[in-house]
């Protein structure tokens, strides 16, 4: 009785923390992206770094990207498809060390959840190509009040017009 007392209380708190922990508006969608290598492929189209972060899902250091203090006006987009993500227009400086931005373009990016580490949290991802980008957090500025925390190295940035 108590196994099961514990099991149902344990799926009522996973069930309340998916209504509180909502994933951002956006694609949720696991449909296949439109732009599939095989890992050979990837390797030799991507460095090592951004192989790492946008197949794998690994995170660059703190304050290693040249993106980070990157604050012309111009388009950040995917290093793995080039699609365009973010306008420099709604980038802002967290303070966390990565590129932060508080609304992707429109069609831009899906969102998974992520419950790696033992933590519920929302992974952004290329929707072309799939490419882990970072993760978004409900604590950013307004308007949306979400704090897009992107990978610098799994970006390019075009300077121009955003």
């Amino acid at each position: 009785m108590q196994s099961r007392r514990k099991f149902l209380l344990a799926g009522g708190m996973l069930a309340a923390s998916r209504m509180l922990f909502a994933a951002p508006a956006g694609n949720t969608s696991a449909a296949p992206p439109e732009i599939q290598h095989t890992d050979a492929e990837w390797r030799r189209l991507l460095t090592g770094m951004q192989y790492e972060v946008l197949r794998r899902g690994a995170t660059e250091r703190a304050y290693s990207s040249p993106l980070n203090d990157e604050h012309r006006s111009g388009q950040f987009s995917c290093a793995g498809c080039q699609l365009p993500l973010f306008s420099s227009r709604t980038k802002f400086n967290s303070g966390t060390g990565w590129p932060s931005f508080y609304a992707p373009l429109d069609r831009a990016v899906n969102n998974i959840t992520d419950t790696t580490f033992g933590m519920l949290r929302t992974e952004v991802r290329c929707r072309r190509c799939g490419g882990h980008l970072g993760h978004v957090f409900d604590d950013g500025p307004r308007p949306t009040g979400l704090r897009y925390c992107m990978n610098g190295i799994a970006m390019t940035f075009t300077p121009g017009n955003a």
